[in-house]
């Protein structure tokens, strides 16, 4: 404790005081902390070390502890309407929860107090983003997890250099325990401490706090990610004028060797891992990854968007990832890796869906429920997880940019966005403009996935693919990013909407996707260059008949299909917008978006 800078040391103290831990490790970062976390997780059950690979761990969780908690994840401002906009009478919100500050004191009250008793607390000094960025934040976490420990220094900058970089800075607060105390009332599934009753994320704006009750998984208790990185960073962001955003972040390369620097925003499990690592299939063209879920963006000196990943490795969905479908990530993944809630094989290996075509016929499954001789056919159930993850190291993707630390970041040339559309929504479109493109960013639809506690196939709103992850108030977070196209001297850029993910009448992907999705960066590299390439439609600009490169697809595709823009639908989309619009963010939505819906009603209305 006698290493720690002053305000760390009074703000472990203060929690040591209220959890009662039986010890207190400070975490140093180094291997042997590593080896022996490791060792103690595979001692209690949590972890299974996995023979056929280097370094590798599965963890099994109790199935009541496997996902986001939207539900149970609050924000708490003294005014409700700085988390979230005051609905249309009548409507719940869906742009998150609030609590008042005294109602979540009592809650924490009812939680916390020796929630670690016979449990060590550990304590992590973390930064968000290179050590020492000037875009970077430095985060201490105090957890009576493990299994934490072991995710949060794959995931983070982790250890004594940040303390020494803190010296007596300000820092995020993070203050995590399993609730479980020892010794144990009733007795774990899969060995996994967790308390579901009582599951509680908090966070309080004003004072860069999380709190985070009764979850051992993933966001719930990695709290540098969507906790940290989005809902305070996104706050952290508005009042200090940058964007903490749920972007992947890519390097691309033509053949003529010009590089371009691409953000993209999609839901989760919406391929934002694929896109970030993906092995290019049009010739000439080169893929680097920055970073696959979270961008944090500052314009420098020079009016010049620029990015870092803050994030320190991949907490990547497992399910449809495949050598066929991200072979970067597989070649990721076969070190130094924690697998989370996948199915396992009988020669010591791990198996999702997917990967159906890369195992040997006379391999085993057990399932993650722990169903042995799993098969698709005997089984109703999935063998793996549809949430579950792989949490591994940035450092060894094949595909890393070799940019991905640099303090000043690098330099944002275009914004995408993009979800599962299955009808109505082309391929591709570029925004007449940036009022234009934070609109598309707003009016963002796409199917739910099992990220969270949400069921498959429903068309959810998602603007900017920060839903659950916005920090305050989404109407205010659209005036933040409208004031930009405000401000002088500012290299603006080009923003996008794309959709994978169209089907024919048969139910068929138009689109083949994945390393074809190359063809797609190209049309917008070309754009970032201004090349005269793009026709007006109702709903942006659309690439220019043959100016989207289709040379060498194995197979046709139906350019008619994937870009036509039936009326009928628009005219059913601007319906549902506005209803969206008028019931979820009412008053505080700003009047550029009223605008632009008016605007593309008149187009839809006036086209053929």
């Amino acid at each position: 404790m006698s290493q720690l800078p002053e305000k760390v040391f009074n703000y472990v103290e203060e929690n040591i005081n209220l959890c009662k831990p039986d010890s207190v490790h400070i975490c140093d970062g180094s291997q042997m902390e590593n080896d022996i976390l490791l060792y103690q997780l595979q001692k209690d059950g949590i972890l299974k070390k996995l023979p056929k690979y280097k370094n590798c761990w599965l963890a099994k969780t109790d199935p009541a502890d496997v996902a986001r908690v939207e539900r149970l994840t609050y924000i708490s401002t003294e005014l409700k309407r700085d988390t979230i906009p005051t609905p249309k009478t009548g409507v719940a919100s869906q742009l998150g929860n609030w609590m008042s500050p005294a109602d979540m004191e009592e809650q924490l009250f009812m939680r916390f107090p020796e929630c670690m008793k016979g449990r060590t607390m550990y304590v992590i000094p973390f930064s968000m983003g290179p050590i020492g960025s000037p875009l970077s934040k430095i985060g201490i976490q105090c957890t009576d997890s493990p299994y934490v420990v072991a995710s949060m220094n794959i995931m983070t900058r982790m250890g004594v250099k940040v303390l020494d970089s803190l010296k007596d800075g300000d820092f995020v607060k993070c203050l995590h325990s399993v609730g479980r105390p020892l010794p144990l009332t009733a007795p774990l599934h899969n060995n996994w401490p967790c308390d579901p009753k009582n599951t509680l994320v908090a966070h309080f704006q004003e004072r860069n706090e999380i709190c985070s009750f009764g979850s051992g998984y993933g966001g719930n208790s990695l709290l540098g990610k969507k906790c940290f990185a989005l809902r305070i960073g996104s706050k952290l962001a508005q009042r200090e004028g940058w964007f903490a955003e749920h972007m992947l972040i890519l390097g691309l390369e033509n053949s003529k060797g010009e590089k371009k620097y691409i953000a993209a925003a999609f839901p989760s499990a919406c391929g934002k891992t694929n896109l970030a690592m993906m092995t290019p299939l049009l010739p000439g063209y080169k893929v680097t990854c920055v970073g696959d879920d979270i961008a944090w963006m500052r314009f420098d000196e020079n009016g010049q968007l620029r990015a870092i990943n803050p994030e320190n490795g991949f907490f990547g969905v497992a399910p449809g990832t495949s050598n066929k479908t991200n072979p970067c990530a597989m070649d990721t993944i076969q070190t130094n890796t924690i697998f989370t809630n996948v199915a396992e094989t009988s020669d010591g290996g791990v198996f999702w869906e997917g990967l159906e075509k890369e195992i040997d016929d006379d391999v085993e499954i057990t399932s993650w429920l722990g169903e042995e001789h799993w098969t698709k056919e005997k089984s109703s159930k999935t063998a793996a997880h549809p949430n579950s993850r792989f949490c591994t190291p940035a450092s060894q993707c094949p595909i890393l940019d070799k940019e991905w630390e640099c303090p000043k970041g690098v330099p944002i040339d275009a914004i995408i966005f993009g979800g599962r559309r299955p009808d109505g929504v082309p391929l591709v479109y570029e925004a007449f403009n940036w009022q234009h493109g934070v609109f598309l960013g707003a009016s963002m639809r796409s199917e739910a996935t099992a990220a969270a506690e949400h069921k498959a196939k429903s068309l959810m709103h998602d603007p900017f693919a920060m839903r659950p992850f916005f920090g305050y108030n989404f109407g205010d977070y659209l005036k933040h990013w409208m004031s930009f196209q405000d401000k002088k001297n500012l290299n603006l850029p080009k923003i996008f909407h794309v959709n994978w993910f169209r089907k024919n009448s048969e139910g068929q992907f138009l689109w083949p996707g994945f390393g074809e999705n190359a063809r797609v960066l190209d049309w917008i590299f070309r754009r970032i260059n201004n090349e005269d390439i793009t026709q007006k439609s109702p709903i942006g600009l659309l690439p220019k008949f043959d100016s989207l490169n289709l040379d060498g697809l194995d197979n046709p595709v139906d350019l008619e299909a994937l870009f036509n823009i039936p009326k009928e639908f628009w005219l059913d989309e601007v319906k549902a917008l506005e209803k969206y619009f008028e019931e979820q963010v009412n008053v505080d939505l700003p009047p550029q978006i009223r605008e632009e819906l008016k605007k593309l009603e008149e187009r839809v209305k006036n086209s053929a």
